[in-house]
């Protein structure tokens, strides 16, 4: 059963302009496999863009917004062997939400030069 639904859009420029300020930000909301992927990318700001939409766009789905004991850089976003994006919760932020008893998390991206989005759904039971 469907427990809640989060979208999100960003401008990919207000990414780059944060990444390129070089004061933490980086490592405050990616992971070290996000930052490898995002950088072995021609287009990483894009990339870049798309995974912090989906990161707030999965703390939306939670319908709780941001919540004490998660890190942005505990939701990490991979791809698996077909290309296909997934969450993986990481350290506190896997404890956190591992509590709240859902059973899936589905994500999509999408980018373009300009903008990126993402859309997660997650579901009990």
């Amino acid at each position: 059963m469907i427990a809640g639904l989060g979208i999100d859009i960003v401008e990919v420029e207000r990414i780059e302009e944060k990444l390129q300020k070089n004061n933490g930000f980086r490592e405050l909301v990616f992971s070290e496999n996000e930052i490898a992927y995002c950088e072995s990318r021609a287009n990483k700001f894009e990339h870049y863009a798309a995974r912090f939409a989906a990161k707030e766009a999965f703390f939306k789905a939670l319908g709780t917004g941001w919540l004490n004991g998660t890190a942005f850089n505990e939701v990490q976003i991979t791809n698996n062997e077909l290309g296909k994006p997934e969450i993986t919760l990481l350290g506190g932020t896997h404890d956190v939400i591992s509590a709240m008893g859902f059973s899936s998390i589905h994500v999509s991206l999408t980018h373009v030069k300009g903008m990126a989005s993402a859309v997660v759904v997650v579901e009990k039971g």
